[in-house]
């Protein structure tokens, strides 16, 4: 159940098949509790492992893998950080992937982001 401080911030990845960063910015701080991602159409070779930071520092458990096998647009995964998640107030979370699929992927990403106090 999400609480009144919650928020979410979604941040878009023009291509998961090609390796390259993308960025969001954080409207408010807050610790990122849930990173969910969802894809428009199928991968093919490999999967696609995606990372986030946050100031040049991974953010603890956040890494996804989208899977190749079976993938198909609408495909959900999530992660669920455990440290190195707090993003201040206008912050960027800089969205990676390693490229390492092939076919151009659109993948949409949701932060869960708590605000603390």
């Amino acid at each position: 159940m999400r609480t009144l401080n919650d928020y979410f911030l979604t941040g878009k990845m023009t291509t998961i098949s090609t390796a390259g960063s993308y960025f969001v910015t954080a409207p408010d701080g807050g610790q990122i509790i849930k990173i969910y991602t969802s894809i428009k159409n199928a991968i093919t070779s490999a999967d696609a492992g995606l990372s986030f930071e946050i100031a040049g520092t991974a953010v603890t458990d956040g890494g996804i893998t989208v899977t190749q096998s079976g993938s198909a647009a609408g495909d959900v995964d999530s992660a669920t950080p455990s440290a190195a998640n707090y993003v201040a107030e206008g912050q960027a979370i800089e969205m990676i992937t390693d490229g390492a699929s092939s076919t151009a992927c659109e993948c949409e990403v949701t932060f869960v982001i708590r605000r603390i106090g």
